[in-house]
């Protein structure tokens, strides 16, 4: 079936209207030829009605409403993305990235499904069939409502899959912390779920008081933290690069932030409809070990780790997200800086989105660069993603600038045999 042209009220693209369906593997095989196997991501912009943009995502103030005031401001990027944002009101596209090649444009889900095995390899292609994780930046004036996602299991209540994720704090994008550079995550040890059961009971009276049942973490730019499903948590106001699994299910737990309401309708969101009004079923959604942990930090904060043997004169690669999530590696990420003038070829065992936050170069045949200032719909050169047979190959990366270049990469699940590990959780 033909898609509709990937346009919303202000978004407009200078070229041709979106690829056919039927035309992509087509356009695709020629982009691949040309581009060495990477694939140009355009910009991909999701709003949240219930928080208020940050002002750190390059996106021009005067397109922070983009989708209409009603939608809420756009206070996400999603980066290299084959999955739904599940907002009420969305349009047909929303989350799903688009890919550019010679002034048209194409769906990079369909990228995916037209040429799998190139694009993923064939181990992610016959096991998932998809690009089962996705990047995403997220950028906040204040605190985020402490919340959790579902495990595989119980998303599967509503057709959805599980949402682990993890957060990197890029210091690009930190020069300023907004107004709560904390975040709370799981809750005190000793406490009990009559005690959370009071606050959800509570919702409709005001502030519900979860957080007093929680505890803060200041964070660090240049850090990260590792976040399972089942684990509450409210992440505070640093613009946060969230590698994570491909899915948008989520319950709110707070009531009132900041003065704003949050509906309770955000709190069953991703469950039954007949479980709605059953608190016990919506506590027992929580992974009450990993909440109540007295070691959590110890078992979920991230430090960069040198990757020794991809890293060299010039250049240097680090783990920025690494450990497994309930004995699964689901996803990772690193951070690849190259100094003015050096030069190294690229080669990852797995294919990867690719984002750069500082500095400009040259990936390959493809220009790249960061952006000072984003109008929504419009191209950049900042987003790229690097294809299984691409990685595997290798691929020259070239700083021609006279700043490091700097880029976030995040890959999909079991891509390495010799990342770090974190300390376990149970």
């Amino acid at each position: 079936m033909e898609h509709e042209p990937l346009t919303t009220r202000r978004m407009t693209f200078t070229g041709d209207p979106i690829v056919g369906s039927h035309e992509v593997a087509d356009v695709v095989r020629v982009a691949l030829a040309e581009c060495e196997g990477l694939l140009r991501l355009m910009p991909n912009w999701v709003p949240r009605s219930f928080l208020q943009p940050g002002g750190r995502l390059k996106l021009d103030a005067k397109d922070w409403y983009a989708y209409g005031l009603h939608r809420g401001g756009i206070d996400e990027r999603w980066l290299a993305s084959t999955t739904d944002a599940d907002n009420e009101g969305r349009v047909w596209h929303e989350g799903q990235s688009v890919c550019e090649f010679d002034g048209r444009f194409f769906l990079f889900k369909e990228a995916v499904d037209s040429l799998s095995d190139r694009i993923l390899g064939e181990r992610l292609s016959r096991e998932y069939g998809r690009w089962p994780v996705l990047g995403k930046f997220f950028d906040n004036v204040g605190q985020i409502p402490l919340h959790m996602h579902q495990s595989d299991a119980d998303a599967a209540l509503v057709g959805q899959e599980g949402k682990p994720e993890s957060y990197y704090f890029p210091p690009q994008l930190n020069s300023i912390g907004n107004a709560f550079p904390y975040t709370f995550f799981g809750l005190e040890p000793g406490t009990t779920k009559d005690q959370l059961r009071d606050c959800l009971r509570a919702w409709d009276r005001g502030d519900n008081g979860v957080l007093d049942l929680s505890r803060a973490y200041r964070l660090e730019a240049g850090t990260g933290w590792l976040v399972p499903p089942g684990l509450l948590h409210a992440p505070g106001s640093l613009c946060t690069y969230e590698p994570q699994w491909g899915s948008d299910v989520f319950s709110m737990f707070q009531s009132l932030v900041d003065g704003r309401e949050i509906p309770r309708e955000l709190l069953v969101k991703s469950m039954p409809l007949e479980k709605h009004q059953d608190i016990d079923f919506i506590i027992d959604q929580l992974d009450w070990e990993q909440n109540v942990d007295p070691y959590f930090k110890q078992h979920h904060y991230l430090e960069p780790v040198i990757d020794e043997l991809r890293s060299g004169t010039g250049y240097t690669d680090r783990w920025i997200v690494y450990g497994e999530i309930n004995g699964r590696q689901l996803f990772s990420a690193k951070e690849l800086t190259i100094e003015p003038g050096a030069r190294m070829l690229l080669q990852d065992p797995g294919a990867s989105g690719w984002i750069t936050v500082q500095g400009h170069g040259r990936l390959g045949r493809l220009a790249i660069e960061t952006p000072a200032l984003i109008r929504f719909g419009k191209p950049t050169l900042d987003e790229v993603f690097i294809t299984h047979e691409a990685a595997n190959r290798g691929i020259v990366v070239e700083n021609t600038g006279n700043e490091p270049l700097v880029s976030l990469r995040h890959f999909g699940p079991n891509a390495h045999s010799d990342m770090p590990a974190l300390a376990p959780s149970r």
